[in-house]
């Protein structure tokens, strides 16, 4: 019997389910005549986290970032529903990426990196192969000091997440916490953190992935395809007909 293999979600699901249907209701249902401030804000931010939570029971296994997504948006729900000043929203979105940042940097020292559970992941990578031709090569030590720097690389697009983040925050948040025009920012606000905050740290991890990739490559003798896990890899193309079967 084939192994039942989890299927990769659609990304467009997840933009929508992560950002359009909350930032909808947090702008357009926060009216008292409609859902209200705080339940716009109840609702709004629940769709995000119960499609975090079902992700994880359905895959059965801890994701690191989605939890990080999870926490972060909880306590963005319970900021707003307690009705603390803006700053502290501020503070919380810049907080996030700093810790993870810092906390991933701190992770060197010891012998588990967790540069290595978010880059080098069986779901991107065929990871026995890749240790295997590591080990083949002799070339272990070297990919561990190369990780010092893709390390480095990818706490920085944590620390600039902070930086925008902090800063838009702080931009688009200026009505006072519980009122309609504070529920319709944060929505404008999460609205936003998908070009202000998302693209630029995407172009920084994009340059450590490629970077990551190079590493590989030149490490193990392999190429790019070899190195990726299997629904990643090219379809082979399909079996050319002989001509006997033509002739049939």
């Amino acid at each position: 019997m084939s192994e039942t293999k989890t299927k990769p979600e659609n990304p467009l699901t997840s933009i929508v389910i992560n950002v359009v249907i909350p930032v909808a209701i947090l702008t357009f249902l926060s009216k008292e005549k409609y859902l209200g401030p705080v339940w716009a804000l109840v609702v709004g931010l629940a769709f995000p986290v119960g499609h975090g939570l079902r992700t994880l029971i359905k895959d059965r296994k801890a994701d690191f970032m989605a939890i990080i997504g999870i926490v972060s948006v909880t306590l963005t729900g319970v900021f707003g529903i307690l009705k603390l000043p803006p700053e502290y929203v501020a503070i919380k979105e810049a907080a996030i990426p700093l810790i993870l940042g810092l906390v991933i940097i701190g992770s060197l020292k010891t012998p588990f990196p967790l540069i290595k559970k978010i880059l080098m992941t069986e779901s991107l990578f065929d990871v026995k192969r890749l240790t295997l031709a590591l080990k083949e090569k002799g070339n272990e030590a070297k990919f561990e000091k190369r990780l010092v720097g893709l390390t480095w690389g990818f706490a920085s697009s944590m620390f600039l997440s902070a930086g925008l983040s902090y800063a838009l925050a702080k931009f688009v948040l200026k009505s006072p916490p519980g009122s309609e025009a504070y529920t319709a920012e944060l929505g404008k606000m999460t609205g936003l953190s998908n070009v202000v905050v998302l693209i630029p740290v995407m172009v920084v991890m994009l340059f450590v992935m490629n970077k990551l990739f190079n590493t590989l490559s030149e490490l193990t003798g392999l190429h790019l395809d070899d190195l990726l896990a299997a629904h990643h890899k090219a379809k082979p193309a399909p079996p050319v007909p002989s001509s006997d079967a033509q002739a049939d």
